[in-house]
């Protein structure tokens, strides 16, 4: 039995095996499970999990142009950001920005994380 965190993403993609792809072979995120036959799929990395669905009328709520998803910001918590960072590059996908380090205030605390932000797939 797959355990669903309390907030999964569903990204609408133009080509599901383009997507799947990115995430299971070059990013090390897995299949959950899929459903063929409506082009979806549940993949997850540690405790992240994203449903993928190629685009169809369904659940379009809006004109589509490619890339999707401006504006949106996903965040990732993974445990070695290195790797992650290393097989993006490895594969020569885009980086918007390059790994580095930021603090962000959070009330009276500073959190700091390593990040990078790439154009996903």
């Amino acid at each position: 039995m797959i355990k669903r965190q309390a907030c999964v993403p569903e990204l609408s993609v133009s080509d599901l095996n383009h997507s799947l792809s990115f995430y299971l072979n070059i990013l090390p995120f897995k299949m959950d499970y899929q459903r063929p036959e409506d082009k979806f799929a549940m993949i997850s990395l540690e405790d992240c999990q994203m449903m993928l669905e190629e685009t169809n009328e369904h659940w379009k709520t809006g004109e589509l142009i490619y890339p999707f998803g401006r504006g949106i910001n996903f965040q990732i918590q993974v445990r070695d950001i290195d790797e992650l960072y290393r097989r993006i590059m490895e594969h020569q996908y885009p980086i918007k920005m390059e790994i580095q380090e930021n603090w962000y205030r959070a009330d009276d605390l500073l959190l700091g994380q390593k990040e990078f932000f790439n154009h996903g797939s």
